[in-house]
């Protein structure tokens, strides 16, 4: 009979994604010395980095409530919140409670609509995606109810560091991916003859991990008929 662990509990740490992408450039552990680990920690920052601008990173979003004050078009988010996923705003009275989707425009949109100033019940929203971003409701809250927006946000991963054994905030399916990656990163540096080997490696890892990083439901597509069969 095969025997397992029975535990799901590896958890890697930024130090032994360092060592693993040195032994990748056949740098083994004794070798390593202190500026070895100083440019390890800076790549897998950058490394972080775009992985956050690559993919949606399902792992880091979380919901965010604003309330919302009437009047009030523009509200200042946190600096760490990269992407909104989703956004509805809820509505309340007495013991009855309504969501409503509203949907996202771009800054042209935004631009192109005359009467910036009107207030009523926001259907759009425009994301300002600035070092502290903002958010931008039209309509503009009016007072007639009380408004809350409920944001599904993604958030900038947590810095990497070593110290305390800290581990990459990734999960574990983007394990493999995170050591491909710094090895190709750290190739530049130290090993340029195994570059374009270490970026090959990097790249199928990228691949087989991104295609991980969703949700598993179905995509419907109903075209719209009526300009067939409608009425003219």
């Amino acid at each position: 009979m095969p025997t397992y662990s029975g535990t799901t509990t590896f958890a890697l740490s930024n130090g032994d994604a360092i060592i693993a992408a040195y032994a990748r450039l056949q740098l083994r552990r004794t070798a390593l010395l202190s500026e070895h680990y100083a440019d390890a920690i800076k790549e897998a920052n950058f490394l972080l980095s775009e992985i956050a601008n690559k993919q949606p990173n399902l792992w880091t979003s979380e919901q965010t409530i604003v309330p919302l004050v009437p009047g009030t078009a523009t509200y200042t988010l946190d600096a760490k919140n990269i992407m909104i996923l989703s956004a509805f705003i809820r509505t309340t009275q007495g013991s009855d409670t309504n969501d409503r989707i509203i949907s996202p425009i771009s800054t042209t949109e935004y631009a192109s609509y005359t009467n910036k100033s009107a207030q009523g019940f926001p259907t759009v929203y425009w994301f300002d995606r600035q070092i502290i971003p903002q958010i931008t409701l039209w309509y503009v809250p009016d007072s007639t109810q009380t408004y809350n927006l409920y944001l599904q946000i993604v958030n900038q991963i947590d810095d990497a560091g070593i110290a305390n054994g800290q581990n990459p905030q990734i999960p574990y399916r983007f394990y493999d991916l995170f050591v491909a990656g710094l090895a190709y990163r750290l190739a530049k540096i130290y090993k340029p003859e195994l570059e374009q080997l270490r970026k090959a490696d990097y790249m199928e890892a990228w691949q087989v991990a991104a295609t991980q990083d969703v949700e598993n439901v179905e995509l419907y597509i109903r075209p719209s008929l009526n300009g067939y069969y409608g009425s003219y």
